[in-house]
């Protein structure tokens, strides 16, 4: 090959490669590489390293105020002591476990890498919180200065600061996310679980905070509540009531992202996110209000009007974003049907989520290699849906034809591997013991006698007989048992009735 068709050719993956960053789409590491290099040349996995550096020393700071007690001028202020920690975390984590697996359960049909996972929760509860305490602090100070020390200066903080500032810490990492790997955001779905995850971290600092805070006060106060029901009882408000407040208003800011990312129209990409934060603010800025300001019989009747009602409703959500993102797969691997690049029972298969539970599940018994093919066969299968949905849509480009090659590339290599239509049971393994091998000495069992039935008895001629009875005994007592063990006498022709 000339120097001329190599510098075109080279030039021609040049473009290739900026047309594909251009549009978001990334390109397959290569497998035949060892793990290592691959890991040292992706950028995402440096950037997990320096996130992970940077939320640890966010969480070392924040440890370092809110923990030890601090002199001041004026005296000393309390910390939350290293007492209250554990049982804080302990308490704290018992809302941010569930919350946390169920939005990772809702991602179904395309769910994120780990690192993403690792990310979002990180940055909600290092970095938002750490963010947030200082803007609130600093914010209640300013405010109780301005009103000469007037008690609803605190309340003023809660509902006029602390939704902004909350939402916005909490929102920046959705961003981010949303500039990095804007192409793995498919549905609203993505949104969702994405912003509730860092809600669902932010509220776990943030309760931490609470119950030790609680707890430490009623240690310090005696003749009162004891600290542990009083962290109970605090715990029964934020962590069981209300433990839904921080997901539901960051989930806002996540469906106008993964709205403003699925539209080619320029105006619905920049209003979209905005209206998604102004209604968490003001969901945020509601609910802070209501719990500042109101108790009793009204607080009782806000929370079963208005906050149960739009828990329901962002649960119906979901649950239809579920049916319709099966709708949208099935009918996007239609038209690859039509062309003859995919059998028609891909669609629905792919489609339905039990099926696909249904595969992985038949997968596991069948072998690892087996189990790897079966996911890669989902992850490409999916990724080629959306990847014709973006395309319809105007999304991406023409640039989205080569990895649509790619896909259906990889997807017809792994076919005979993965499992796609599972039938009838999984394969699973047998649990009886087996046999090694029939006795030594007994042949296989025949019909009738033991040997057929209980096989408790050596078979005819399993064993050399002798020559003879044994002294004193009848013939027929030493005759074989089985089938073959009937012996007949000789006819004797002189024979004939006594007498005759």
């Amino acid at each position: 090959m000339s120097v001329k068709a190599l510098a075109l050719r080279g030039s021609s993956r040049d473009g290739q490669a900026r047309a594909l960053r251009r549009n978001g789409i990334p390109r397959d590491p290569d497998r035949n590489e060892p793990l290592p290099k691959r890991l040292l040349k992706n950028k995402f996995f440096w950037l997990t390293v320096v996130m992970i550096l940077v939320y640890a020393t966010m969480l070392v700071l924040l440890y370092r105020e809110v923990v030890p007690d601090r002199e001041v001028p004026g005296g000393t202020i309390p910390g939350l002591g290293t007492e209250a920690i554990p049982i804080a975390v302990k308490y704290a984590a018992i809302t941010a476990i569930p919350l946390s697996l169920l939005f990772l359960w809702a991602d179904r049909f395309r769910p994120q890498r780990f690192w993403v996972w690792l990310m979002t929760f990180g940055w909600g509860a290092c970095v938002a919180t750490f963010i947030s305490a200082q803007v609130n602090t600093w914010a209640a100070q300013h405010l109780s200065i301005i009103g000469d020390g007037d008690p609803a200066t605190a309340a003023r903080a809660a509902i006029y600061v602390a939704p902004f500032v909350e939402e916005a810490s909490k929102a920046t990492v959705l961003f981010w996310l949303a500039i990095l790997m804007r192409y793995q955001w498919v549905s609203r779905l993505s949104g969702i679980v994405l912003a509730g995850l860092a809600g669902a971290a932010f509220a776990f600092t943030e309760n931490i905070l609470y119950y030790g805070r609680v707890y430490r006060y009623a240690a310090r106060t005696f003749g009162e509540v004891p600290p542990l029901e009083a962290l109970q009882n605090l715990f029964v408000m934020r962590g069981v009531i209300t433990c839904f407040g921080h997901p539901l208003f960051t989930a806002m800011i996540g469906v106008g992202l993964a709205i403003a990312l699925r539209s080619k129209s320029k105006i619905v990409r920049v209003v979209a996110p905005l209206a998604g934060y102004g209604v968490a603010v003001f969901l945020h800025m509601a609910f802070n209000t209501t719990a500042s300001l109101l108790q009793g019989s009204s607080l009782l009747f806000i929370y079963l009007g208005v906050a149960l009602p739009l828990v329901i409703g962002m649960i119906i959500f979901v649950v239809r974003q579920l049916f319709r993102e099966g709708r949208l797969i099935r009918e996007r691997l239609v038209d690859y049907v039509r062309l003859g690049w995919l059998p028609e029972t891909d669609p629905p298969a792919m489609s339905r989520l039990r099926t696909r539970l249904r595969a992985l599940w038949h997968a596991v018994f069948a072998g690892p290699e087996t189990f790897l093919a079966t996911i890669r066969m989902q992850r490409a299968i999916t990724e080629l849906a959306y990847l014709r949905d973006a395309v319809t849509r105007g999304i991406i480009d023409e640039t989205g034809r080569i990895r649509e090659k790619e896909l259906l590339a990889k997807i017809s290599s792994i076919r005979g591997k993965a499992i796609i239509q599972p039938e009838g049971r999984a394969p699973y393994p047998s649990l009886r013991r087996r046999r090694s091998g029939a006795l030594a000495g007994y042949p296989p069992p025949s019909y009738p006698g033991p040997a057929g039935l209980g096989g408790n008895y050596p078979a005819p001629n399993a064993f050399p007989a002798p020559t003879g009875p044994p002294q004193g005994v009848p013939a027929a007592a030493s005759s074989p048992l089985g089938h073959s063990a009937t012996q007949y006498s000789e006819v004797d022709p002189t024979w004939k009735p006594p007498g005759e």
